[in-house]
């Protein structure tokens, strides 16, 4: 099921959060591509700021204010982000980036909840939130923190667009240079556990501009995924191999041994703090290994990849080639799949 484009493609003012990630800055580009008056607001941290205006042209946000600022801070939201000025829209990529608790609430609810107070003093019309469709089934403390802000984003009154995508390029590219240097590729239990349609970079950017000038994606929840049929670790594994000219091998990680190093992990936790992080880690590393990235149906409880809407035409596969050939880097971040 393909999804249908923007229907008004007149410019407007835009202000991005996270604009500095990978999904942030290709979407960036893709609105200054468009016309659009794009203003991202960026870490204030020492020597950032500078970095960026140098970097401005590389990282294709050349055509961007960037604005540094604390999104945590009320008051610099305020003087140093919307600066009193106008804005149509707010488009948010930001994420924690650890998906521990702490770092969960305090970014992905607490700082939404104030940069949606001062969206409302400034009278922004329309707020498009970047979530992630794991969200369906929260267990995670990430997970729990995101909804709560959806559902406080939803009651606000202002008009909204929640997109939630299954899972990037960058999550599962993790192993290519593994498999590269002769290793198996990881797998859990048969390595068909799980499903996905993922989804590049540039094409949810592309879907996230389209919902400017969509009226048919405004208060809506939408789940997104990329083109072609969900695909299950064994065949990315297999593509992979092939790709490479290798015969396939896999080793297979079983879930038990997952649950065996949670309850370890909770356990030494209860002892020594910095371990508590490091279970919230494997807890989050057991769920990718066991859940789909596609729509999960109320009624059945199953995972539907028929009805998870899919966009764009960059597959996880050509992605591959590129970083094999060197025309690609994978930026995988923290909490990266694997």
């Amino acid at each position: 099921m393909m999804v249908n484009q923007a229907e008004d493609a007149q410019p407007r003012r835009i202000l991005v959060l996270g604009g500095t990630g990978t999904i942030g800055r290709a979407t960036a580009r893709t609105l200054i591509g468009r016309g659009h008056d794009v203003v991202c607001l960026v870490r204030p941290a020492a020597g950032h700021a500078d970095r960026l205006s140098r970097s401005g042209d590389e990282l294709g946000l050349s055509g961007a204010e960037l604005r540094p600022c604390d999104v945590t801070d009320a008051a610099s939201l305020a003087c140093d982000g919307i600066r009193g000025e106008r804005f149509d829209v707010m488009l948010s990529c930001l994420a924690s980036r650890t998906g521990t608790p702490e770092d969960a609430w305090r970014i992905d609810h607490d700082a939404h909840v104030g940069v949606l107070g001062q969206a409302e003093a400034a009278g922004i019309a329309h707020v498009i939130l970047l979530s992630a469709i794991c969200v369906q089934k929260p267990i995670l403390a990430f997970q729990q923190a995101k909804l709560a802000f959806e559902r406080r984003l939803i009651a606000s009154g202002l008009d909204y667009t929640i997109v939630r995508p299954t899972a990037f390029f960058k999550s599962l590219s993790g192993q290519v240079e593994r498999v590269r240097r002769g290793k198996p590729f990881l797998v859990s239990g048969d390595g068909t556990l799980t499903a996905c349609k993922p989804i590049s970079d540039d094409d949810l950017a592309a879907y996230l501009a389209d919902c400017i000038g969509n009226p048919d994606r405004r208060n809506r929840i939408l789940p997104i995924g990329g083109p072609g049929e969900a695909i299950t670790p064994r065949t990315q594994g297999e593509r992979l191999f092939a790709l490479l000219g290798q015969p396939p091998r896999f080793t297979h990680v079983p879930v038990a041994l997952l649950d065996g190093i949670i309850l370890s992990l909770t356990t030494l936790g209860r002892f020594a703090p910095s371990l508590r992080a490091k279970a919230e880690l494997a807890r989050i590393g057991r769920y990718y290994a066991t859940e789909s990235m596609l729509v999960l149906n109320p009624e059945s409880a199953r995972y539907d990849a028929e009805a998870t809407p899919s966009t764009g035409s960059e597959t996880l596969f050509d992605y591959y080639e590129q970083l094999i050939r060197g025309e690609a880097t994978a930026e995988r971040g923290e909490h990266a799949v694997f």
